[in-house]
């Protein structure tokens, strides 16, 4: 492999390394991360219910597990605590309550009861523990006394008188701060909660002799965690953040290592034609097929070790990144901790050994397979005609795409988001495959104009793109994948967000919205307001998550939970009617979940705890991007969420004057329905950055793919340039006719990612957002196509105005 060549394969492994890398250091973090053990370091185990929803899919032969996390608390009953205490080596078990608190001043707290100080070395310096209702402990410090009365807003209540009955030092904390702000008695602490004969988790605290399998007896049904599994108890976000994320880095992981195959088969098949002649020599002073393919891997074997080891090495990096984005921006809870290990630098350098070595293999084949008689001929030109296996494969991905696109129009909803996924990427791999036909229908349709307005340069630029379709194809497919990914992807998610904007202002028919900057807004506003002169209509809304089995697979699914007047909102209902929604037996869907034909009849979800329920469906609405793809009834989704004593926030109709519910409830403030659509808008758009920021990682790897193949063309190139020169075209004329040439190929490669690129965006606004909510900015799409061009461009030239010489003879080496 001639140097230059060597330089440009090698840089592309070496991003291509760090870029699967990368994906692979969010997998093993997702793998092996726990959540921080804290409160809970003094126990041998916690016991607590499952956070996750598990089903077995039984696909013929085989059986697999869907899991999906729940992303609320699932509570475990009390009862179990006296069988655990009977436990040898159990020395006590501690129902642990958390309770949101908001202090006068609006400071955020956290209370538990009071025999959660067990589990930390708190200190009673003065007063006693709470023994009444309206008794609290505060930490020492806090600017309070025994005996002072202090107003908390607990537990979703209005804001309350509670007696200073003690102070405390130390903390609950492994590392001794103080995490508890206010204790609370027992029976009150379950009480705020909303759950009197539930806690959050029974904590046992035991000697080194506490059985494991003798607790797990103990509370039947229930899990028993120990070791680091512990903190995942205590901060169930980030046991459910760890399975989405190994979800999303195996699924994004996966298409950037298709994309790294697809441009790195193309940019070794290139490598390796620039060594045809030599190689068809050696075939025909009788080298066998085997030694010419051993000397191909050999050389992409030095150049592909240390590209992988220094690629896997910046992957650690790269990784960190992706991480520290995700968790600056709320997709990761700030405990997921990253890890990292030496296993996703092993696993980037065999994955891209092997896929070089591979890639190189297959490229090899064609001119290792040739009879040595025909060697050297075969070495002059190219196949005129595709091989068979790659015509059929290419149809069959063909077939594909535009099945995925068909079932995604056919079924819409959560189908089509599925079938989405594998469109744009089935679609560009059957253009790889069939790219020399589609090279061959570019060069035909630019070349006339070309010819027209460049006579010269025009006429060298079109014979010598009609008779390197093979090697253009390689190019053209990088180019088309950079657009139609990178662009597809954006708009995908700019059409989503505008969407939600959309609909929620479409559908928001309030005039003040009261949200809060805590917890939430507090279930004891809602009649505040209600009785408030002027509030005409009063909706209060309850945000969840709930999980639905559709086809073979669990999803995850935003649901809200609605009480009071239903005039507030209108998410366009096509079908029953949103007054039919009370009780704990009924749900209104989306057209995202279900259709006409699904009024009256039973749907199976599990609640934000997993508890599983059939309601009937009394209404079918279209806006589910603005009001979630699920309603239900508001005290059905408080029973079933962490915290049911705060509500998101209240839809208020009228000229009422909140301020003096406001004023009273601490965090709280009214805002006008369009600036909260807003708001929701940009969380919308932050929830989608990270996923953007992925794609524009694997979108930067493809830009670079394309600038690489193009130079490596290029420069495998020098002895057709050099004849070029001998037989009288000027340098001018020669580079004429490179510029002319890359514009086709530009061009080629432009209209196939165009075309895939639309396809995808029309498919997605037409199965799940509508056609309106179609968002694409000119600018934007001027911007990709004019970097794409330049790079492009100037990957060719820079090259070529090296090997095209100023002065001397040229020679053909």
């Amino acid at each position: 492999m001639r140097r230059g060549i060597a330089a440009g394969v090698a840089a592309a492994l070496l991003f291509a390394a760090a870029l699967t890398g990368a994906f692979g250091v969010l997998l093993e973090s997702a793998l092996r991360a726990h959540g921080a053990v804290d409160r809970y370091a003094p126990a041998v185990a916690v016991v607590a219910a499952s956070q996750r929803v598990e089903i077995t899919v039984d696909s013929g032969e085989s059986q697999r597990t869907e899991v999906r996390p729940l992303l609320e608390r699932a509570r475990v009953s009390i009862a179990p605590a006296e069988r655990l205490k009977e436990v040898p080596g159990v020395v006590r078990v501690v129902a642990d309550v958390s309770v949101p608190v908001v202090a006068a001043d609006g400071t955020e707290l956290t209370g538990h009861g009071w025999e959660s100080t067990a589990l930390g070395p708190v200190e009673l310096r003065s007063g006693q523990a709470p023994q009444a209702p309206h008794e609290v402990a505060m930490a020492a410090g806090s600017g309070t006394e025994v005996g002072d009365t202090v107003r908390l807003q607990a537990g979703g209540r209005a804001p309350e008188p509670y007696r200073v009955s003690g102070l405390v030092s130390g903390g609950s904390g492994a590392d001794g701060a103080v995490r508890a702000s206010v204790w609370f008695h027992d029976r009150t602490a379950r009480t705020l909660g909303g759950h009197p004969g539930h806690a959050d988790a029974l904590v046992v605290l035991g000697n080194g002799n506490t059985s494991t399998e003798k607790l797990a007896a103990a509370a039947p049904g229930l899990l028993v965690a120990t070791g680091a599994a512990r903190g995942d108890v205590e901060n169930p976000g980030v046991a459910a953040a760890r399975l989405d994320l190994i979800g999303v880095s195996a699924s994004i992981g996966g298409i950037a290592l298709l994309v790294v195959l697809l441009i790195l088969t193309g940019l070794l098949d290139i490598s390796v034609r620039d060594r045809t002649r030599e190689l068809a020599v050696m075939r025909a002073i009788g080298a066998t097929p085997r030694q010419v393919r051993r000397l191909i891997v050999r050389g992409t074997l030095k150049v592909a070790v240390p590209a992988a080891l220094l690629g896997g090495l910046g992957s650690l990096g790269l990784g960190a990144v992706l991480h520290r984005f995700m968790a600056d921006h709320g997709v990761l809870p700030r405990e997921l901790s990253l890890v990292l290990g030496p296993l996703p630098v092993a696993g980037t350098m065999l994955l891209t050994v092997l896929t070089a070595v591979g890639s190189a293999w297959l490229a090899a084949r064609r001119v290792s397979r040739v009879r040595p008689v025909d060697a050297l001929g075969e070495a002059a030109t190219e196949p005129a005609r595709l091989p068979r296996w790659r015509m059929i494969t290419g149809l069959f991905f063909l077939a594909v795409g535009l099945g995925a696109a068909s079932t995604a129009l056919a079924f819409g909803g959560q189908i089509a988001r599925a079938a989405m996924g594998g469109l744009a990427l089935t679609l560009i791999w059957a253009a790889a495959l069939l790219g020399p036909w589609i090279a061959r229908v570019g060069i035909r349709v630019l070349s006339l104009p070309l010819r027209l307005l460049f006579p010269v340069p025009g006429r060298l630029a079109a014979e010598t793109a009609s008779v390197a379709a093979v090697r253009l194809a390689s190019v053209i497919t990088p180019i088309a994948l950079a657009l139609s990914f990178g662009a597809g992807q954006l708009f995908v998610q700019t059409t989503a967000v505008n969407a939600t904007r959309t609909q929620s202002a479409a559908g928001l028919l309030a005039d003040h919205v009261l949200v809060a900057d805590g917890p939430g807004v507090p279930t004891a506003a809602y009649e505040e307001v209600r009785r408030t002169p002027g509030a005409d209509a009063v909706t209060a809304v309850k945000r969840t998550t709930v999980v639905k089995s559709v086809g073979d697979q669990l999803q995850s699914l935003p649901a809200q939970g609605l009480k009071g007047a239903l005039s507030n909102l209108d998410p366009g209902v096509t079908s029953g009617s949103l007054a039919a929604l009370r009780g704990d037996d009924t749900i209104a869907v989306s057209s995202n979940v279900g259709d006409s034909d699904d009024l009256g009849e039973s749907m199976s979800f599990w609640l934000g705890d997993g508890t599983l329920i059939h309601p009937r469906v009394v209404a079918v609405y279209d806006r589910g991007m603005g009001f979630g793809d699920v309603l239900l009834p508001h005290d059905m989704v408080a029973a079933h969420v962490t915290d049911g004593g705060h509500d998101d926030y209240l839809l208020v109709s009228g000229d009422a004057d909140l301020r003096p519910v406001t004023e009273r409830l601490p965090g709280v403030h009214a805002t006008s329905a369009s600036e909260y659509g807003a708001a929701l808008t940009e969380q919308a758009r932050g929830q989608g950055l990270p996923g953007l920021m992925a794609v524009a990682a694997i979108a930067l790897f493809t830009l670079i793919g394309v600038v690489t193949t193009l130079a490596v063309a290029t420069a495998s190139r020098r002895r057709e340039l050099a004849l070029l020169r001998l037989i009288g075209a000027t340098r001018r004329q020669v580079l004429s006719m490179l510029r002319l040439e890359t514009l086709i190929v530009l061009g080629t490669g432009t209209a196939v990612g165009t075309l895939v690129a639309a396809l995808t965006l029309l498919t997605f606004a037409l199965a799940v957002t509508g056609l309106s909510a179609l968002s694409v900015s000119t600018a934007v799409c001027v911007a990709i196509l004019g970097v794409v061009c330049l790079a492009g461009m100037s990957a060719v030239m820079l090259p070529a105005r090296r090997l095209v010489r100023r002065s001397g003879s040229p020679r053909i080496e």
